[in-house]
């Protein structure tokens, strides 16, 4: 047995993660619900914000939210966070969830409605890790 990294895609990774992960599931009763997603603000053909991540099992995970510099606090982060909400909302999904760290973006997600449900502490309090929720 080889341990090897993939630095391109390989259609067999997903093939493999999706019908473990999804046998898993069904061993113990319950369903997968998966779902990838990606939603991108753009304007004249230029990408000004990206939010992306997937849905599984009763939760909607947002893994990244990415506005360009140039057109932060202009409302973007917040059309693309409700994009996601809109979409999954009455799917059979419960909940979304979130990570970020102290420096990026807690009280952006607490003014959307997030509710933080942990932080993990560090001792450089930028990097502290906050761990939040909101009900759909």
């Amino acid at each position: 047995m080889d341990i090897k990294r993939f630095d391109e895609v390989d259609d067999r990774l997903g093939e493999f993660i999706n019908k473990e992960f999804s046998a898993y599931g069904e061993q113990n009763g319950v369903v997968l619900n998966y779902d990838e997603f990606c939603f991108a603000a753009e304007e004249d053909g230029n990408i000004l914000g990206v939010i992306t991540g997937r849905a599984y099992y009763n939760e909607v995970h947002i893994g990244d939210l990415i506005v360009a510099s140039s057109v932060r606090k202009g409302g973007i982060g917040s059309k693309l966070v409700r994009a996601v909400e809109d979409n999954y909302r009455g799917k059979g999904y419960d909940k979304i969830t979130l990570t970020t760290f102290g420096f990026q973006a807690p009280e952006f997600y607490k003014k959307l409605g997030y509710e933080v449900e942990f932080v993990r502490e560090d001792k450089e309090p930028k990097l502290s890790k906050y761990f939040l929720a909101k009900q759909l």
